[in-house]
């Protein structure tokens, strides 16, 4: 299974952890702590699958939106984006659970013209207003005559958003741009005459499902 590089110290320090706590109870031949070395184990796995990276493969094309995120389809509105866009966007936002693959990936091949990291509040990223209130990194894509943005969005648990993406950057369509540590929500901001090929309810891939389709 190949994890994310970002979770190697996590795993690394899980494992320590059980193995100190098989080596205690060893040693003292405790069933408590047969069980709390149990536990530990269990821990250690949940972090190892937590930073999982499976590879990905699906449609791709010039205008295809494919899904940052893995998670569950929680909003589609029209809204004004003045940051990038500087309009109004169809904003599709996917919430990620801890039990998802966190790392993201671009959602279209371009040029990445604008990265800004805003500080912020750590809501419940479900809700409508973590979109503007939370902490966030903002990455936005041109390609042609379209201007994609991607908004990695903290959560109440995540409290590390990690971003590759440098303005200048030319980008491949699924190609691994971060990742949000322990549960928290990707919005992308597409044109409002794009076709949507998802509802609010429906799980996403990350890398091959299609969000959308540009005009």
């Amino acid at each position: 299974m190949n994890v994310a590089r970002e979770g190697i110290p996590f795993i690394v320090v899980a494992i320590v952890i059980a193995a100190g706590g098989f080596a205690l109870a060893l040693g003292r031949r405790s069933w408590a702590l047969w069980l709390l070395a149990f536990v530990l184990t269990i821990v250690a796995l949940w972090v190892a699958y937590f930073f999982r990276d499976p590879e990905r493969t699906g449609e791709r094309g010039d205008t295809l939106v494919i899904a940052p995120a893995d998670g569950r389809v929680v909003h589609v509105t029209e809204v004004d984006e003045p940051t990038f866009v500087h309009g109004k966007a169809l904003r599709i936002s996917i919430f990620m659970s801890v039990f998802n693959v966190h790392v993201n990936r671009y959602p279209m091949s371009g040029t990445v013209e604008y990265v800004h990291y805003n500080p912020g509040k750590f809501l419940n990223a479900a809700v409508e207003k973590s979109s503007l209130e939370n902490e966030q990194m903002s990455v936005g894509l041109v390609s042609g005559a379209h201007r994609i943005l991607v908004r990695q969005i903290a959560g109440l648990i995540a409290r590390r958003i990690v971003t590759y993406s440098k303005p200048g950057d030319v980008v491949r369509q699924g190609d691994r741009f971060g990742l949000i540590r322990f549960g928290s929500r990707v919005d992308v901001f597409v044109p409002t005459t794009s076709r949507v090929r998802v509802k609010i309810g429906d799980s996403t891939m990350s890398g091959t499902t299609v969000l959308a389709e540009l005009p």
